[in-house]
């Protein structure tokens, strides 16, 4: 008798059984998902060139030049690459159990339905710049995506990079007004008029990291040969990739960070547009290369990880309750209605405390993982997730 006669469902991979490198990925991806999205919480000054704002301190601006070379727009197309690497990985796991495709297609579109729901409530309670609402949209894709060869998903992702950079290009291109273009509930006073703003500004979002998709699109090719989840037997792939993507990163993010640090600045809206292009699309570059230079990490650790590895896959494996975390952290710090930090902050202090924030989540993690206690978001999603029938394992 079957899993799926027996009405027991295969259930999510046991902690135990789960590779390393996803999960240590997913961890230190997190120090840059605070870094990134702390920035954006600063307001009540003059708004330079994407939207950061005009520093005058050297630290600040050094800071800023760091920060945009090697976070901004890369951080979130790592996420996207693990994100589309973890579905690939459920698939297999629930196909194997002996589920039928169409009910493993129904089970991941249930899963995405949720994380748009966990998206919609995130945004409106807390973070308008939320991904998980897009990243349960491209879930939906993913599914239609299994049987695509692939070539064809090299080609797609290669073509999407085209799209990347005119529309990065367009978003970026006008000269800086001072004003605030997006994310106008950031310097709101009034919780209740940011929350009704937030909802909006969560619909624009996706417009800011389009480039997911291409980055996803990589992520399910790796899954398929097991990049990370065998990384050893992947090391020249994985090195070359990390080189590659790491350099093409820092080459094409550096211009435009220069500016945001007031080194230099760029002569007119067509040097934007192509300096902001060609950041967006090496910033995905940059993801991957980060994903390949960690699954690189993961293999010096071998079978036997000490204590900071340890700690930091206990956080990729809770990282959806860590994203969390640290935006009711950032809320509670620097928004206008709450200790209002966000307006006299400037980058350097704001990078440090999300470092912090980062760094007090893979505690807590760490933590739950020696007390036998997953991430409540996490458990809350995969009850959500696997409510049909009995759960297996």
């Amino acid at each position: 008798m079957t899993l799926i006669q027996a009405n027991v469902l295969p259930g999510p991979v046991r902690t135990r059984d789960r590779a390393l490198a996803p999960d240590l990925a997913r961890g230190l991806m997190l120090a840059l998902i605070a870094l990134a999205n702390s920035i954006v919480y600063l307001h009540g000054r003059e708004y330079g060139v994407r939207q950061h704002i005009v520093e005058h301190g050297l630290l600040d601006r050094i800071v800023s030049v760091v920060t945009v070379t090697l976070v901004d727009g890369r951080a979130f197309p790592l996420f996207a690459a693990l994100f589309a690497y973890g579905v690939v990985q459920i698939h297999q796991r629930q196909t194997e159990a002996g589920m039928s495709e169409p009910d493993v297609k129904r089970l991941l579109r249930r899963r995405s339905r949720w994380l748009i729901a966990f998206g919609f409530l995130h945004a409106l309670l807390l973070f308008p710049g939320d991904i998980l609402g897009l990243y349960g949209l491209l879930g939906f894709a993913l599914v239609a995506l299994f049987r695509v060869p692939d070539r064809k998903l090299l080609v797609a992702a290669a073509l999407w990079l085209g799209v990347v950079a005119v529309l990065q290009g367009a978003a970026y291109m006008a000269p800086p007004t001072a004003e605030r273009s997006f994310f106008w509930s950031f310097e709101t006073g009034d919780p209740i008029q940011a929350m009704i703003l937030r909802p909006l500004e969560w619909l624009m979002t996706p417009i800011g990291v389009i480039g997911v998709v291409s980055a996803a699109l990589a992520g399910i090719w790796a899954a398929r040969r097991g990049v990370l989840t065998d990384p050893a037997a992947h090391r020249p792939l994985l090195v070359r990739t990390a080189v590659a993507g790491l350099g093409a990163a820092v080459a094409g993010g550096l211009p435009v960070a220069l500016a945001v640090g007031h080194f230099w600045e760029p002569a007119g809206m067509l040097a934007l547009w192509g300096l902001s292009a060609l950041h967006a699309v090496t910033g995905i570059a940059g993801g991957l290369g980060y994903a390949a230079l960690i699954g690189l990490l993961a293999t010096r650790s071998g079978n036997r990880p000490g204590p900071v590895v340890r700690a930091l896959v206990a956080t990729g494996q809770r990282s959806l309750s860590c994203y969390l975390f640290q935006s009711v952290v950032f809320v509670a710090l620097f928004v206008p209605y709450t200790l209002g930090l966000g307006a006299t902050l400037g980058t350097a202090a704001t990078a440090a405390i999300a470092l912090a924030t980062w760094l007090v989540s893979v505690l807590l993690a760490d933590l739950m993982r020696r007390t036998g206690r997953r991430g409540p978001a996490e458990v809350l999603l995969r009850r959500l997730t696997y409510r049909t029938g009995k759960i297996a394992g």
